[in-house]
């Protein structure tokens, strides 16, 4: 399973809200609360979460083996 709370973990750390990531990089709030549930997102998601945050993916996203 692919859980996301290093994310909010990070945003926290750079000072980033929900907000921005709607505004900035144009994450709708449906993927917010898909993040949020840690359910499947695109890799475009992804992306784009890396390129506003300035990290790499193992600073957004874990495997947690079931």
């Amino acid at each position: 399973m692919i859980v996301f709370d290093k994310l909010w973990v990070t945003m926290k750390e750079k000072g980033v809200s929900t907000y921005t990531l709607r505004e900035r990089c144009g994450i709708d709030s449906k993927t917010v609360r898909r993040l949020k549930a840690n359910e499947n997102v695109e890799t475009k998601t992804l992306d784009k979460l890396c390129a506003v945050l300035g990290c790499k993916l193992e600073d957004i996203a874990e495997f947690i083996k079931d």
